[in-house]
């Protein structure tokens, strides 16, 4: 269930996206769109399911994914989805307005690339833990893309 989720998430609906967009907009900026929808699906909607996730059931992600099972670590958890939530919100307002999508990528793309660096370092033991490793780097990859190509595009 978390892989399809993630998956759903941070691929398939954020291409779904930029793919129809793109299709029924004649003059349609590819770049603009991939920012647009991976910023409201892989960020605001992602991290907002991790939030709520982390909030209400905080032994979920102390134990599934950190190995943590002292249940100390809960709290912190809790705050850690409440940072979570700020970022997401910040995501999905993006999506009505577009001036907030870049401020959203800049600070998910540190948040992704740092969360999915420390995944990678630490040598992920489990699945759940090689799955965030794997979305964290990807949509670090995605949202550089963009942050890249819009910074380039409007130079």
């Amino acid at each position: 269930m978390y892989l399809a989720i993630i998956l759903l998430l941070m691929l398939v609906l954020p291409l779904g996206s930029v793919a129809a967009e793109a299709h029924w907009s004649a003059d349609a900026n590819v770049v603009f769109l991939v920012g647009k929808w991976f910023v409201f699906w892989g960020v605001g909607l992602r991290l907002l399911v991790a939030s709520l996730k982390q909030i209400i059931n905080p032994a979920f992600t102390a134990e599934t994914i950190f190995g943590v099972t002292d249940h100390k670590a809960q709290a912190l958890v809790q705050e850690i989805g409440f940072g979570n939530l700020s970022i997401g919100m910040l995501g999905i307002f993006s999506l009505f307005e577009p001036r907030w999508i870049v401020p959203a990528a800049i600070t998910a793309c540190l948040f992704y690339g740092l969360a999915g660096l420390k995944h990678l370092l630490e040598r992920p033991k489990n699945r759940s833990r090689k799955i965030a490793m794997f979305s964290d780097l990807w949509l670090f990859f995605v949202l550089a893309f963009y942050l890249s190509a819009a910074f380039f595009q409007n130079a």
